[in-house]
């Protein structure tokens, strides 16, 4: 088996795990969340994007970086919440069988403290062929797969955040044993990002 191959194998054992027809496999839940809201912001242009004032601080970041509008509101949130305004769902802090939602691209978090602790790694579940097909080329420097450089059509916006072979083959040893449900991990000492100023000034 050619070593991406692995990846893909990942993508399509999560996939089936979490009920979703499709899975993209990237460097983190920070990076997955990214990549759908530059999808996003090709699709419906800039928005604004709020987020409960208790969460991690990369899910703000990443929405700015993306280039939308950041707003705040207050949540008290478990395992999940959707980005407000877009199709978005932060699942870092859940994962078991059939827990994929429809219309919706749910980011997943396989870091250390996580339900599938393979490292720094992460999976975007999503049923829009297109948007797959798109997600996998903007994850792989805005490449197709299996063509050389010279003779792709770059045309879309590229990031180098694959998972790499070595993590997707970790992650496929862990999924023998992963149990069908899990509880949603606890809620974390999040600080409230409303209070900090750059959150709340630098993207107006």
């Amino acid at each position: 088996m050619q070593p991406w191959r692995i990846v893909d194998e990942f993508e399509k054992t999560v996939a089936e795990y979490a009920g979703a027809p499709y899975a993209v496999a990237v460097d983190s839940c920070t990076n997955a969340l990214f990549l759908s809201l530059v999808l996003h912001r090709l699709k419906h242009g800039v928005s604004v994007v709020t987020l409960p004032k208790y969460t991690y601080v990369g899910v703000a970041h990443s929405v700015i970086n993306a280039g939308h509008k950041l707003r705040f509101y207050d949540l008290k949130w478990s395992g999940v919440y959707t980005l407000g305004g877009t199709d978005i769902i932060d699942a870092a802090r859940r994962f078991h069988t059939d827990m994929y939602l429809p219309t919706m691209q749910m980011c997943l978090s396989f870091h250390w403290f996580k339900h599938l602790s393979i490292g720094r790694a992460g999976m975007i579940l999503l049923d829009n062929e297109d948007d797959y097909k798109l997600l996998r080329r903007m994850r792989y420097d805005g490449r197709g797969e299996g063509v050389p450089p010279a003779e792709d059509t770059f045309d879309c916006p590229g990031y180098h955040m694959i998972t790499s072979p070595e993590l997707a083959a970790h992650g496929l040893l862990l999924m023998q044993h992963i149990a069908r449900y899990n509880e949603d991990l606890p809620w974390d000492d999040y600080p409230d990002l409303s209070k900090h100023k750059y959150f709340t000034e630098a993207n107006r």
